[in-house]
């Protein structure tokens, strides 16, 4: 599999990608991560790949064509199942989308900022819009990057023992219950003792 990510702030999630299980999954072969600083596909002298809205609305928006640019250059390297962008307005990512996205190929993922996009980008060029709730964040890096991180994690061997990846919570539409560790007593808490009964 292979998650291609395009931002204006690509340090923001590089961290997140070189560590712990994300990190173990690209060191088997197992995914593969592409970052996209969007600068790198402005024709602007300054590299801006943001401008005003028309309306006199506050705010920047990204512009259509630094994003064309990043998504035409990828999709002339491979095919992708989706192009993502990242929204407060999108469908709520949940686990059955991460195992959906998870059997996919090729992802990439558009990182929101500032007041959005340049709303023809959603009608032309994405093919899902993906929000993780109802707040605002100031852009959509720690979105794809929690995005990765429930995708890999369900990818068969990303993880060492793949039950657990199954027996997560909302893996089946519920909580997991309660989890328990050793000492079996801590300053009189106790753990349940039909989990030590065998």
């Amino acid at each position: 599999m292979r998650i291609d990510i395009i931002t204006v702030l690509p340090e923001i999630i590089e961290g997140a990608l070189h560590t712990s299980i994300l990190k173990r999954a690209q060191d088997k072969g197992l995914v593969e991560f592409g970052l996209h600083n969007l600068r790198d596909y402005s024709l602007d002298k300054h590299r801006r790949v943001d401008d005003y809205p028309f309306g006199g609305e506050a705010g920047m928006v990204l512009q259509i064509e630094p994003i064309d640019r990043a998504i035409s250059y990828l999709k002339a390297q491979r095919n992708y199942d989706e192009v993502i962008f990242t929204t407060p307005d999108g469908e709520q990512f949940t686990q059955a989308t991460a195992n959906e996205f998870s059997l996919m190929q090729n992802i990439i993922i558009l990182c929101g900022h500032y007041k959005g996009v340049d709303y023809r980008v959603r009608e032309h060029l994405i093919t899902r819009e993906i929000s993780i709730g109802d707040f605002v964040l100031t852009g959509g890096e720690l979105v794809a990057a929690m995005i990765a991180d429930a995708v890999v994690r369900v990818i068969p061997g990303a993880i060492g023992d793949e039950q657990s990846a199954l027996s997560d919570s909302f893996q089946d539409g519920l909580l997991a219950p309660p989890v328990y560790t050793r000492p079996a007593e801590y300053n009189g808490w106790k753990v349940p003792e039909v989990l030590l009964s065998g």
